[in-house]
């Protein structure tokens, strides 16, 4: 490396390092739990509160994008202040356990409580709440009828009335990749090529901005994470919006997940792995995936009646793990094929 480019990562460390907010005194002294979480605060902190106040464990966490925790946690090595990391994709999960910054546990309550297309099969990391990547239409301008599959929104009927979140969101490519493990690249290409020549509108920015295009009828479908739909019809009930659950006849619809993981040189593996068992459990369970409109991991906790209105389906038992393996091969599909 020659002395300019380490300057520069220096300088990129660095300023990761200052960017972040500072950890309380308490917990750098020893005392209770780190979490490095790309859950957003509010989602995230009634989970740590109720912990703490049911164990007398504290938990002091930092919030922020994949990207930068996981850049900071490469950065602080064997110093690393996390215990505990949550994300909100299995690709990253699986990213940050390739990159050597997880380490594998093992626990019979967590292998009893998650199912095994959800954790990873070294034990690096554990899902925690699921939602599903899926189909939303205009009530009036769509029938169910009409809708099967992901591959189908390419057909020429859907010209001009698609509407799709950017290429650059994780989850994007999480479905993409989970697409290449299904059908192959060649195929892949195909669809999202194919998906790029019926987009209405240039891609969006959210999840929430594909919703409001369809309900001002911009469009007529779209592919958006469930909890997003669930958000917006709390909001607006009236909307003419729906969800339909694609390739039931198949695979089944992609899902997704938030985890977590143990950091490789965490100070307090056992107590994060004791507060991982417990996410995994009932009342945390609830809370976690409640208070997002998701899917609880664990197949013994029913969601919502909310959620549960959605309806049933068949989801695609793929190990999420070939979304981490194959999320750079899918990222590069998507340049090819025009997807922004």
């Amino acid at each position: 490396m020659s002395n300019r480019m380490g300057r520069r990562l220096c300088l990129a460390l660095a300023f990761v390092s200052w960017s972040l907010p500072v950890l309380g005194t308490a917990v750098l002294a020893g005392e209770g739990i780190v979490v490095y979480s790309a859950r957003n605060e509010p989602l995230i902190k009634p989970v740590f509160d109720l912990y703490a106040r049911k164990t007398g464990v504290p938990i002091q966490f930092v919030t922020d994008k994949e990207g930068p925790l996981l850049v900071r946690l490469a950065a602080e090595g064997t110093d690393v202040r996390a215990d505990l990391l949550i994300t909100v994709d299995a690709g990253t999960l699986w990213q940050a356990a390739e990159q050597g910054l997880l380490q594998p546990v093992s626990s019979p309550t967590l292998d009893r409580n998650i199912p095994t297309p959800f954790r990873d099969p070294k034990g690096r990391f554990f899902g925690l709440s699921i939602r599903a990547r899926t189909i939303v239409y205009h009530t009036r301008r769509v029938k169910p009828a009409d809708l099967s599959t992901y591959e189908a929104l390419g057909e020429d009927k859907w010209h001009g009335r698609l509407c799709l979140n950017t290429s650059k969101k994780i989850y994007n490519q999480s479905l993409v990749a989970m697409m290449i493990a299904a059908t192959g690249t060649e195929a892949t290409e195909t669809v999202v090529k194919s998906w790029v020549k019926n987009l209405a509108t240039p891609v969006f920015s959210s999840d929430t901005q594909v919703l409001e295009a369809i309900a001002a009828s911009q469009c007529d479908v779209g592919i958006v994470n469930t909890y997003y739909y669930g958000r917006l019809m709390k909001k607006s009930p009236g909307l003419p919006l729906a969800l339909f659950f694609p390739n039931q006849s198949d695979r089944g619809v992609h899902v997704n997940i938030s985890g977590a993981g143990i950091t490789k040189h965490a100070k307090h593996k056992d107590q994060a792995l004791k507060f991982l068992e417990w996410l995994s459990g009932v009342q945390a369970q609830r809370l976690f995936a409640d208070a997002n409109m998701e899917y609880p991991v664990n197949e013994a906790i029913a969601p919502t009646p909310e959620v549960a209105a959605w309806g049933t389906f068949k989801r695609d038992a793929t190990p999420l793990v070939q979304a981490g393996k194959l999320q750079t091969e899918a990222v590069k599909l998507m340049d090819r094929a025009g997807y922004q």
